[in-house]
């Protein structure tokens, strides 16, 4: 079974189903004992699965750092170290500096080939395909695999990859001009480049692109002019123009194109150029397709300084004073969880029912059957797991996004203890209904 997992702030589809999911609790590594080896240690990052714990660290008596990984370093050192994810399928990669050059290393293995510098790593969903950008002798491009693009941009931002990874896109400067030229800029000098291919039309901006499911197809938002604002779909933008536009995604089901859009002073959903939700609303933005495609939900402003979400444009009773984020879907479709902040204090909210309060919560987390919610949440300097409102019996000194098994009736969490386990990392496997009772 393959599911969206959030993972060093990106959400990657994981296939779950080879996982331990015996119950039970497991130590993975203690931290205490790195500490007493390396100069330092930096933040720890677990793989998806929760087998695998990494952090950069400085050697001693000396001036370099490498990753390591349950306890044991990689076996070459660097200048630096930085921007550390595992892989899908359970590679650990990080970005790094040698004598002043940089380049990927993945498993402690890095290319022959190094840059001026290097960041954005991204893969596929089988984790397969990794693509960066990379900068060298100042001119822009991407690497896919360790092979270089052979054109090269004065710019380039944004980066998108395709889910099987075989494709990337981007935005990119066409044209050159100079900081004060005004007038060359209001031309028009970015687009946007997919596998070194550059659309035929040149915009005022480019930015938010993403691939269609299939990876057949690119949309992103663009200024056609200084005030004049749409979505572009393979390079030909709609018809109609618009004050402001959002993130555009493609539809699951039919392959449309729906993006917020701007018009007349207020917020509304756009479908290929045309309004779609019959309301408007004074902000309206973030909106996610269910699985099947059938159902939208959006972050929407209904009245100015109150949050909330519209599912098909009907909006929840329950609203929020100062935020609303991590909007997801149920994988059926039927349910719809999100984050919400009144008063300086998180919580999470489900079908517009509120949870506890919390200092900070996480991007909410369904069980395949989407009977159960999880989510990661903070309170006086201590962290725990919640499922359906109820928090598990133990808080921690660090836990992360809780992953459930493929029945539904288990949950993956990963910890490190304090206490007589402090700076030990343990990944567990409990029975859902031992929280919710």
């Amino acid at each position: 079974m393959t599911i969206p997992i959030v993972a060093e702030g990106e959400v990657m589809m994981i296939n779950i189903s080879g996982w331990d999911w015996d119950i039970g609790k497991k130590l993975i590594s203690d931290i205490s004992d790195w500490k007493k080896i390396y100069q330092w240690v930096e933040e720890p990052y677990v793989s998806s699965d929760g087998e695998k714990i990494a952090a950069v660290v400085k050697l001693p008596d000396d001036e370099v750092f490498t990753m390591c990984e349950n306890g044991v370093a990689w076996e070459n050192a660097f200048d630096r170290v930085w921007y550390p994810k595992f892989s899908p399928d359970g590679r650990l990669t990080a970005l790094i500096s040698d004598t002043g050059e940089w380049a990927l290393a993945v498993d402690g293995e890095t290319a022959e080939d190094k840059y001026d510098f290097a960041w954005d790593t991204h893969f596929s969903n089988d984790g397969k395909n990794i693509v960066y950008m990379a900068q060298k002798e100042g001119k822009y491009f991407a690497v896919l695999n360790d092979v270089p693009w052979e054109k090269v941009f004065l710019n380039m931002t944004g980066l998108a990859v395709s889910n099987d990874g075989k494709r990337a896109a981007a935005s990119v400067q066409t044209v050159a001009f100079k900081e004060a030229d005004i007038v060359k800029f209001q031309e028009g000098c970015y687009s946007a480049v997919i596998d070194e291919i550059v659309w035929n039309n040149n915009f005022v901006n480019v930015w938010d692109i993403i691939f269609s499911p299939d990876g057949k197809r690119v949309a992103a938002g663009v200024r056609t002019t200084l005030y004049d604002y749409t979505i572009a779909i393979d390079g030909v933008v709609w018809e109609k123009t618009f004050a402001s536009v959002w993130d555009p995604k493609f539809c699951p089901d039919d392959g449309s194109v729906t993006a917020p859009v701007r018009s007349s002073g207020k917020w509304f959903l756009a479908k290929d150029g045309q309004i779609f939700w019959d309301r408007k609303f004074e902000q309206l933005w973030h909106h996610v397709y269910s699985n099947d495609g059938k159902k939208i939900a959006a972050i929407v402003a209904p009245q100015f300084g109150r949050w909330t979400i519209a599912v098909d444009g009907n909006t929840w009773d329950t609203t929020f004073g100062e935020m609303v984020t991590d909007a997801v879907f149920s994988p059926d479709g039927k349910r719809v969880a999100c984050l919400g902040k009144e008063n300086n204090k998180w919580t999470v909210a489900v079908d517009g029912n509120q949870w506890d309060e919390y200092d900070m919560a996480w991007q909410p987390v369904f069980s395949p059957d989407g009977k159960n919610v999880a989510a990661k949440v903070e309170k006086n300097g201590r962290y725990t797991i919640v499922v359906n409102g109820k928090p598990i019996p133990e808080d921690f000194a660090t836990v992360w996004n809780p992953v459930f098994s493929p029945d539904s009736d288990r949950i993956l969490i990963k910890t490190i203890e304090t206490g007589q386990n402090e700076n030990k990392y343990f990944r567990r496997v409990m029975p859902v209904a031992d929280i919710t009772g």
